[in-house]
């Protein structure tokens, strides 16, 4: 009897780079500039970006409107089988979302030191949900922007 392997998982530059082309949207509207896409069977199935100055709303994360787009364009709230690229690591309020749609993997491009990885810790504490973590993917890119536009807005004020 043969043994299927499992294949080991690979994170694509494609969708990271359109979480920061989203990213760069956001920038340009003032918000930080934080973008996320998920992905499903090599297909794009939700965006978002970060609106919270836009809409004056604290829900308005990249990720938690990639996850209510994905939803929508898969008609369920299981999102598993699912992969989300984000140029930040999620906060805490997005990595339980995440857990709650039940997406399998979640790349994420810069660290955020003010967090101190609570949202890491959110994950590694839920002892129902498996969520693969992929770390640093495009880390320069996604650091790069970031550091500009708040040097931009040190400028600015």
């Amino acid at each position: 009897m043969s043994q299927i392997k499992k294949l080991e998982f690979i994170p694509q530059k494609q969708y990271m780079e359109k979480a920061l082309q989203l990213a760069e949207q956001a920038g340009k509207m003032g918000d930080v500039p934080v973008g996320a896409v998920i992905e499903k069977n090599g297909v794009i199935v939700g965006t978002g970006r970060n609106r919270r100055e836009e809409k004056q709303n604290a829900l308005c994360h990249a990720e938690i409107e990639a996850i209510h787009e994905a939803c929508q364009n898969l008609g369920s709230w299981r999102l598993s089988d699912c992969c989300m690229y984000v140029t930040l690591v999620p906060c805490p309020m997005c990595a339980g979302a995440i857990l709650n749609a039940r997406i399998d993997r979640v790349v994420f491009g810069a660290d955020d030191e003010k967090l101190n990885h609570s949202a890491l810790e959110v994950w590694g504490n839920s002892g129902w949900q498996s969520t693969q973590l992929f770390r640093n993917f495009m880390q320069e890119e996604c650091q790069t922007l970031l550091k500009e536009f708040f040097s931009n807005l040190r400028d600015t004020r």
